[in-house]
Formats: C-alpha cells, sequence, structure tokens
C-alpha cells in the first residue's frame, strides 16, 4: 500500500510563488516510485479535479495550459518525493491540490490547500 502526503500550500498574494511537496511512503515493492509518472491535480470547490502537471520516470513533463510557463513539477527518486514549483500565482490557481500516481493510482492523500489572494 502507498500513501502520499502532500505539504507547502498557504495564503500568498497574487504574483507570488509556493513549493509543494509529496511525499510517497509503503513497502519498497509497493512503491517502486521511480518507475511510475506521477502528477499534481487541483480542485477548485464545486469543481472537479483536473491534472495540470505530469513527470514521467524519464523526468519528463507536460502541463495544462492554464499554468504552462508558471509552474514547474520535479521528482526526487531517492526521496520518493515530487514537488511543484508554482510562480506568478493567480487568484484561479485556488484549490486543494493533490499529488497521484498517473497508474496505477494510489489512494489519494488529503491534498494541501493553496489560496491565492491579496
Amino acid at each position: 500500500q502507498v500513501q502520499v502526503v502532500e505539504s507547502g500550500g498557504g495564503l500568498v498574494q497574487p504574483g507570488g510563488s509556493l513549493r509543494l511537496s509529496c511525499a510517497a511512503s509503503g513497502s519498497a515493492s509497493g512503491t517502486n516510485f521511480s518507475i511510475y509518472p506521477w502528477g499534481w491535480y487541483r480542485q477548485a470547490p464545486g469543481k472537479q479535479r483536473d491534472l495540470v502537471a505530469q513527470i514521467a520516470a524519464s523526468s519528463s513533463t507536460n502541463y495544462a495550459d492554464s499554468v504552462k510557463g508558471r509552474f514547474t513539477i520535479s521528482r526526487d527518486n531517492a526521496k520518493n518525493t515530487v514537488y511543484l514549483q508554482m510562480n506568478s500565482l493567480k487568484p484561479e490557481d485556488t484549490a486543494v491540490y493533490y499529488c497521484n500516481r498517473l497508474s496505477p493510482r494510489v489512494s489519494w492523500g488529503q491534498g494541501t490547500q493553496v489560496t491565492v489572494a491579496s
């Protein structure tokens, strides 16, 4: 069983930055962190959960158009951790942010709240 814990959210002014972390844990056989693609998702109130950034095992990346050029996803396989660097934040980035394996998914964590407001 793999568990994920997201952290790093908070309240930030428009134009500010935050760095989110996602730590995966579990048995070595169940985690195998480095061989899977991982992603960051976000869910705003009343909206569906959307994938905003993904990183392959090769570390190639892909982004939703809404965050392209502002967000950067990265991974540290030695630490079983995925990061999301968020710059030039906008009020519309306000959401709960979650991470998960792209396929097969693991249980969702509690997420981390990001609020962009002045």
